[in-house]
């Protein structure tokens, strides 16, 4: 069951390259690797308390309210989340913006809960939402990536948002004179990276 979560949320069946839930924020949020890391582990939080705490109670839910328990589940988790980025790390809040509380909708979320974590013991419930979490957080820090080295010519610039001024040199600048490229850190620059990456993965899956 280990083993299969691993193969399937960080390839088989990734959130962001295979199963396309969550376009939104995939879309969105990802100028820079920061942004793509922060909301992923954010969501990846989500995914796993959420899963393991549905887990337990899935036989004790009516299937005629389910599915609004499990929102009032994730409500609650993202709450957390979004306050704890507004107390201690206040500018980053401020750039991931709406996309925190709009967790809460994100369609890989419930749709794991749905579809997994209402079927199966906590465990394999908990192995699905760390290593389906953590397929997407790879997916954003990737796509973050390509599109800040791009649009920016930098990588992994504010840094320091999350972890402090000790990680403020961590940014590397590849350019003296760059002014950037614009359609990179636009959304149709989103859409072109993402196409990129689930090109590479089908090519891939092609090889094998």
């Amino acid at each position: 069951m280990f083993k299969e979560a691993v193969i399937d949320g960080l390839w088989k069946q990734n959130p962001g390259t295979i199963q396309l839930l969550g376009l939104c924020p995939t879309l969105a949020i990802t100028t820079n690797v920061i942004n793509g890391l922060s909301l992923g582990l954010a969501t990846m939080f989500v995914m796993i308390i959420a899963n393991s705490s549905i887990s337990p109670i899935r036989r004790f839910v009516p299937d005629e309210v389910r599915v609004p328990i499990f929102i009032l589940v994730i409500a609650a988790l993202v709450t957390v989340v979004d306050l704890s980025i507004h107390a201690f790390a206040e500018p980053l809040y401020k750039a991931l913006g709406i996309f925190i509380p709009l967790i809460v909708t994100n369609c890989i979320v419930l749709a794991r809960v749905e579809s997994f974590a209402s079927k199966n013991s906590t465990l394999p419930s908990f192995y699905d939402g760390l290593f389906m979490g953590l397929g997407l957080c790879f997916v954003l820090i990737i796509l973050g990536g390509m599109r800040e080295f791009l649009g920016q010519g930098t990588l992994f610039s504010g840094f320091d948002l999350v972890f402090g001024q000790a990680l403020s040199g961590i940014s590397i600048n590849f350019f003296d004179e760059y002014s950037g490229f614009l359609l990179a850190i636009l959304p149709p620059g989103a859409f072109l990276g993402l196409a990129l990456l689930i090109a590479l993965v089908n090519w891939v899956d092609q090889k094998e």
